[in-house]
């Protein structure tokens, strides 16, 4: 049978989990009394115990929980020897007609009998005990249970616990989830963030840095895996869902973590997600679960950009973390877990025990705080006294600044290259030229590199496999922002890093001057020439493999850089190193709400710096498509609008009149022709981008009532053809609701939950 660490639980946690075995096993309503006033009791009710396929038990029970931190313990009578005196009081006062007593501690056939007769001696004839071989059973046969305390999942061999399917599936991920899952509490935006996922089968999990939305994503993913049995994959990228999803079967879980960048906003993954909401729509309509994290300030950003009216579960279904919403009772357990199950010795845990209950109380207290505590090399400088432990929880970054800056020239330079790798570097390591000559100039090399990574994993590094890909990552996205400020305030570092980095990657980590992008580092002035050479030089995208695309996703991730990330000063410097840039920008292609090349000409235009020729050839290439009726953004686009004068808008608007009328017809006649049975999308979805042309129009014609009958027409033949293309198979999917507690409960708590921090 399988057998599950509840040592590692502590005294309050298997408390909880006794608890909870009794009212969802057991079947009872159990009241609850915690700490050094129970009175010998843990629990209680009065009524009737109906155990199946046995006697019916009534009267007044008790329930007591005997926990031990010793492994493979077995109890003795001398163990319980209070628990007999208490329970003798209590049936002298008439309160004990029946005593459960639950432990994680062995117990063998002779001990049930001693302790039943122990009980019977002192008048209490009704004496139960469940030991942990019984406990590890119950929590292996329920998946209920396991969902209500998920942190079994981490004190257990997941192969054991799972069908054997959906752990050879996942098995990688779980590998890498399992540490963390022994450290999970439950919070009221985990409820949250469950109930949403119940509602629509897609959740946003919003918060600001090391708020704990990996853990709360990795919670619903395991609930995935173990009650519903799905088919659980870890992307990165918009592109990879739609390489993934299997249309014939729906049992499918995506978990996107940092879903529109990582530690700064990345538009190029909100333009992703926009290209593939039909898609995302149909597999929600299927039954495949989604889960996305952000943090929030990301997310501010990326707004101004998602489609949320084509996806309005990007608020419907979003779940904010809030930490200041924490219980002081769910910040002591989340510190006692992760110290419990951390890598200190145990004269530390005894040193730090009497301030533990200060750190937790700190209004600075996050998650990631109880995690960095847990590990000696974030604590090697501090003193154990409440004034350094306070400064250490309200001064984490500048701690894990002077932490990384404390490390070797190796270790350093290990960080290093993961950061120029934009946060990610493949296993085995191999690294080129560019990389090796800014490997050097830290002072190390690959052979020491490889040696470093091992010494920092799971401290500040750690060891994944995501979509049949193995390397190295930070432990947590915060040692990433504190190794930028480091390189920020170093210029050689920062000259370093420009040399030895990929273009592709620095586009997503700098700003070309000041944008005030947070997280973002800033290249100032006398670097410009540095990494204009670059993009000078910049013409495939790693993305693709193919010429054509990599030559347009290079090109796309220049515009996207020059317009979101450069001021007005770089982009002069320049356009003045690359004239033909203009060339390039001024006849974009269709989808023109998805172009950086007018993103980028709006900008240059406000900037001044676009010259008038180059003007003149992007006004009428946009309004050739305009009367065409094949793109119609620049009715809509106030950003777009700003490049034509008045008079050039007003001339576009009249020219629309006479030249799109008779080709209405023609452009529902094309859509239809270039629809095919096996496209992914429904009809109704092919259709979306058309209705929402001829809803433009329907706008732009609303003083026009003979032009509005036209294009009404037309939407109605439109939605005609819909009805008879609907041959959706998803409408009824799968049922598939997460079991959770109706509440959060809290209890006023006496003893301290750290009174077994430092036993083992």
């Amino acid at each position: 049978m399988i057998n599950y660490n509840l040592h590692l639980l502590g005294w309050y946690a298997f408390q909880q989990l006794c608890l909870t075995i009794c009212r969802e096993i057991l079947g009872q309503t159990v009241s609850q009394y915690l700490g050094s006033n129970d009175a010998g009791k843990d629990g209680a009710f009065t009524g009737e115990w109906k155990q199946q396929g046995r006697e019916v038990l009534t009267g007044r029970f008790i329930i007591q929980c005997k926990f031990t931190s010793k492994q493979g313990a077995n109890l003795s009578l001398s163990d319980i020897s209070d628990e007999i005196e208490k329970a003798k009081k209590l049936k002298k006062s008439g309160r004990c007609d029946c005593y459960i007593l639950l432990t994680n501690a062995g117990i063998s056939g002779v001990f049930e009998e001693l302790f039943v007769d122990a009980f019977r001696k002192n008048g209490i004839e009704t004496a139960k005990i469940y030991g942990n071989d019984w406990i590890c059973a119950q929590i292996h046969e329920s998946k209920k249970l396991r969902s209500l305390v998920p942190r079994v999942y981490g004190l257990g061999d997941l192969s054991q616990i799972l069908d054997e399917r959906a752990y050879s599936q996942a098995r990688q991920l779980l590998i890498s989830m399992r540490e963390d899952l022994a450290k999970i509490v439950i919070t009221s935006t985990y409820h949250n963030a469950a109930r949403a996922m119940d509602e629509h089968g897609f959740v946003l999990i919003i918060g600001e840095p090391a708020a704990g939305k990996t853990t709360i994503a990795s919670l619903l993913a395991m609930a995935a895996l173990d009650q519903w049995k799905l088919m659980t994959i870890k992307i990165e990228r918009p592109e990879q869902i739609t390489k993934h999803w299997n249309p014939d079967d729906p049992a499918q879980f995506f978990w996107i973590d940092d879903a529109f960048g990582v530690t700064q906003y990345e538009s190029e993954l909100v333009y992703g997600w926009n290209r593939i909401l039909p898609q995302v729509k149909s597999m929600l309509k299927q039954g495949v679960k989604i889960v996305m994290t952000s943090r929030d300030y990301i997310y501010r950003s990326a707004r101004k950009d998602l489609k949320e009216g084509a996806f309005p579960l990007f608020n419907e279904s979003q779940v904010v973390i809030d930490l200041h919403t924490l219980t002081i009772l769910e910040r002591q357990q989340i510190l006692y877990n992760h110290l419990k199950l951390g890598s200190q010795n145990k004269t530390f845990l005894t040193q730090i025990k009497p301030y533990l209950p200060g750190v937790a109380d700190n209004r600075r207290f996050i998650p990631e705080t109880a995690r960095r505590l847990s590990d000696p090399i974030f604590t090697k400088t501090i003193s154990l006294d409440p004034y350094s432990l306070s400064e250490f929880v309200e001064k984490q970054e500048s701690f894990l600044t002077d932490t990384i800056g404390g490390l070797d020239m190796h270790c350093k330079a290990a960080l290093a290259l993961i950061y120029m790798r934009n946060g990610f570097l493949n296993s085995p390591i191999k690294i080129d030229e560019q990389e090796l000559s800014a490997v050097e100039r830290l002072g190390s090399n690959i052979g020491d590199i490889i040696t470093a990574v091992d010494a920092l994993r799971d401290s500040l590094l750690q060891f994944v496999n995501i979509d049949d890909k193995s390397g190295w990552r930070f432990k947590h996205p915060t040692i990433g922002d504190a190794f930028a400020k480091i390189i920020s305030n170093s210029p050689e570092m920062l000259e370093i890093y420009l040399q030895g980095t990929p273009i592709e990657k620095i586009f997503e980590q700098v700003t070309c001057g000041n944008m005030k992008l947070e997280k973002a580092i800033v290249i100032p002035i006398n670097l410009f020439e540095t990494v204009s050479a670059k993009m000078l030089k910049f013409n495939d995208s790693s993305t693709y493999k193919t010429a054509f695309l990599s030559k347009w996703a290079a090109e796309r991730k220049l515009h996207n850089f020059l317009a979101r990330r450069c001021t007005p000063s770089f982009l002069k410097f320049h356009s003045k190193q690359d004239p033909q840039i203009f060339d390039r920008i001024t006849k974009p292609s269709l989808s023109f709400d998805y172009s950086e090349e007018i993103n980028l000409v709006i900008k240059l235009h406000r900037e001044k710096l676009l010259p008038e020729n180059y003007r003149l050839i992007f006004i009428e290439h946009i309004s050739y498509f305009t009367n065409k009726g094949d793109d119609l953004t620049a009715l809509t686009d106030k950003n777009l609008q700003s490049v034509f004068t008045r008079r050039e808008l007003k001339e576009l608007r009249a020219s629309l009149r006479t030249e799109i009328t008779p080709n209405l017809s023609n452009l529902l006649t094309e859509e239809i022709a270039n629809f095919g049975r096996q496209n992914s999308e429904t009809a109704e979805e092919y259709m979306e981008n058309l209705l929402e042309r001829y809803n433009i129009l329907l706008d732009e014609f609303s003083e026009e009532p003979k032009l509005q009958k036209l294009v009404t027409k037309q939407i109605e033949t439109a939605k005609k053809w819909i009805e008879d293309n609907d041959c959706s198979e998803f409408s009824s999917k799968p049922d598939r609701k997460l079991d959770t507690s109706n509440e959060t409960r809290t209890f006023n708590v006496i003893r301290t939950i750290f009174d077994d921090i430092d036993s083992h």
